[in-house]
């Protein structure tokens, strides 16, 4: 007989990455498409949520879900509402996801408009947005037909950022 053991771990022991604030990431993050599609709608674009079309290498095709979508206008975005850490440090495992996107938009059919949807997140010690750091290290890994739109918070609007005026 296997004899199992219980382990429990005090809640001043558990490693927490949800948002100070919120009440789950997973809120956040549908906020933040709702934010999104709103914006998008505002500039007469209607998009749905969880948009889906066959995407793939060669032959094989599989369905991936977009965070928003429309076959008319053809559009695909992609919404990532990620900070700098609180430290101040880059956030190396959500840049991982927005390289993730990238890929996904690259195998996208080229007859869709592609949107990175992103959080203005700005670092006074760095002197530049989360996405102006993503596109000064990551520029390789973002497909030329990719726009990224910057929220602003504070604003309540999202403008595209100019990728070619970012220096590498």
């Amino acid at each position: 007989m296997v004899q199992q053991r219980a382990f429990t771990v005090k809640s001043s022991e558990t490693n927490n990455f949800q948002r100070i604030g919120a009440v789950s990431n997973t809120r956040v993050g549908s906020d933040f498409e709702a934010i999104a599609r709103s914006i998008l709608f505002s500039a007469g674009i209607v998009v749905e949520p969880r948009f889906s079309i066959p995407i793939g290498i060669g032959p094989f095709k599989k369905g991936h879900a977009f965070d928003l979508g429309a076959s008319i206008p053809k559009i695909l975005v992609e919404c990532k509402s990620h900070r700098w850490t609180t430290g101040g440090n880059m956030p190396s495992a959500k840049m991982t996801v927005w390289n993730e996107a990238m890929y996904y938009f690259a195998l996208a059919p080229e007859d869709y408009r592609k949107i990175l949807f992103v959080l203005r997140d700005y670092s006074a010690s760095r002197g530049e947005t989360l996405a102006q750091y993503y596109v000064r290290r990551h520029r390789h890994l973002i497909p030329a037909d990719v726009e990224i739109w910057e929220y602003d918070e504070l604003s309540k609007k999202a403008e595209p950022l100019a990728i070619a005026r970012i220096p590498t």
